[in-house]
């Protein structure tokens, strides 16, 4: 009878967007720095603000800060648009197992990682393996400032899997030929534009659901097969050592991906929150998003008011109309 009671009272706020209790609800929402994190999360901010009616502010941070925030409960940061796992483990364990001051939601959407480089430079110099960046040979036409390594884009600051990558770029034994560059996701397309238009060598971390995949004719690498017994990583927010502690030979698992909520937005925006629980999307509407924002240089609000409004039946199923 509660839960059919929380509906109704949802139902009834969705429709009628005058009353001052809908005028009341809010969020802020936590915008990490990768595309596809700010996709979703101002498609979260178009449904609560036009259709539920509640304000939104959008609060740029890392994983650590957003999940911080989450914590303390006090409306800084409500909710974190794009964990992925077992890449952000650390933040879930802390906060949503232990805690128990976020909840992280049933409805993921499946995820890819590993390293990619252009068509072209893959197929002109037979690298298919992430081994073959080892290659001697290929690692000089990586070599864009001459400092006898050849560059790969390993992530942003603050990724949690720009560690991993940093580990395995030593566990896979390129250490000695590849340099691991961590820069904002905007650097990284410069420069796949760049280098092919020049037909010079690059690698980077890719992942699905991504922009990448609609903006250019890039492959993924294989590397050996996942193997749990060969992937041990230990992140910075659990143990300062945590490079010389973690071991990565493997690729990363497939991975699941979907949004977290301070628990305390319940009593403060109980709407919303309910919409949060039902928010569900699948990798081909992120890679959507993220292309329409970073392919087209479009507005992420934008891009998300627009999908909202040509979605109307989706957006209901999440608002339990």
């Amino acid at each position: 009878m509660k839960t059919k009671l929380k509906g109704l009272g949802l139902a009834a706020a969705v429709s009628v967007l005058a009353l001052p209790a809908v005028a009341a609800e809010e969020v802020k929402i936590g915008v990490p720095s990768w595309t596809g994190a700010q996709a979703i999360a101002h498609l979260l901010g178009a449904v609560v603000e036009m259709r539920i009616g509640g304000q939104v502010e959008y609060v740029p941070g890392t994983n650590a800060t957003i999940f911080q925030a989450m914590d303390q409960g006090e409306g800084d940061i409500d909710v974190h648009p794009d964990v992925w796992l077992p890449n952000q483990e650390s933040f879930t364990k802390k906060y949503v197992d232990e805690a128990g001051t976020v909840t992280l939601s049933s409805n993921a959407y499946e995820g890819n990682q590993g390293f990619c480089v252009s068509k072209d430079f893959g197929e002109a110099n037979n690298i298919t393996d992430i081994a073959d960046l080892g290659r001697p040979d290929v690692a000089a036409l990586m070599d864009s400032d001459g400092n006898g390594k050849g560059e790969m884009w390993i992530g942003a600051p603050g990724w949690a899997s720009a560690n991993v990558n940093e580990v395995k770029v030593r566990d896979y034994g390129l250490m000695d030929f590849i340099e691991p560059i961590r820069a904002e996701e905007a650097v990284k397309t410069a420069r796949i534009k760049d280098s092919i238009a020049k037909s010079e060598g690059y690698a980077f971390y890719c992942y699905t659901p991504h922009a990448v995949w609609y903006m250019f004719d890039v492959m993924m690498l294989t590397e050996p097969t996942y193997d749990p017994a060969k992937y041990v990583m230990v992140q910075p927010s659990d143990d300062p050592d945590w490079f010389t502690k973690s071991n990565v030979a493997t690729k990363d698992a497939l991975k699941q991906v979907q949004i977290a909520w301070s628990n305390s937005l319940e009593e403060r925006s109980p709407a919303i929150y309910e919409f949060f629980q039902r928010f569900e999307l699948n990798a081909d509407d992120v890679s959507s998003f993220a292309y329409e924002i970073s392919g087209k240089g479009r507005d992420p609000a934008e891009v998300a008011r627009e999908w909202v409004e040509a979605n109307p039946e989706r957006v209901d199923s999440w608002l339990g109309l």
